[in-house]
């Protein structure tokens, strides 16, 4: 197997949402090259699985985080990219959307609107 580029794993992050598929961490880099951060545009709307699968995501997100930038690492780029611009932000200026080391940050004030459901303390899946 090639050299895969480094990349922090998020130890006790969850993996992804039980039941549903869905994985919010990779195993490992992409052998192809990492798959770039963008904004995807999301269809979800509120009380649907996709909306709550994205609000677990993010409620990870901030009680694995908090307020604190943080590096991508493994965590997974679709799930990203759906929050990416929106309730997750790149922490600063020379953000590198192809890099596993990249620093994001939550836009806790748009996360909130979004997602108030994501800052209760327990999440009910």
């Amino acid at each position: 197997m090639a050299n895969l580029p480094e990349m922090t794993k998020h130890r006790g992050f969850p993996g992804g949402l039980p039941g549903t598929g869905t994985q919010f961490t990779i195993r490992r880099a992409n052998p192809k090259g990492v798959t770039p951060l963008k904004a995807i545009p999301r269809k979800a709307r509120p009380g649907t699985k996709e909306h709550r699968v994205d609000a677990a995501f993010l409620h990870a997100l901030w009680f694995y985080f908090g307020d604190q930038p943080f590096e991508r690492g493994n965590l997974d780029a679709a799930r990203l990219c759906l929050l990416f611009g929106r309730e997750v932000m790149p922490a600063d200026k020379d953000f590198d959307p192809l890099s596993y080391e990249s620093l994001l940050v939550i836009n806790e004030k748009v996360a909130r609107q979004n997602f108030p459901e994501s800052f209760d303390e327990i999440f009910e899946v």
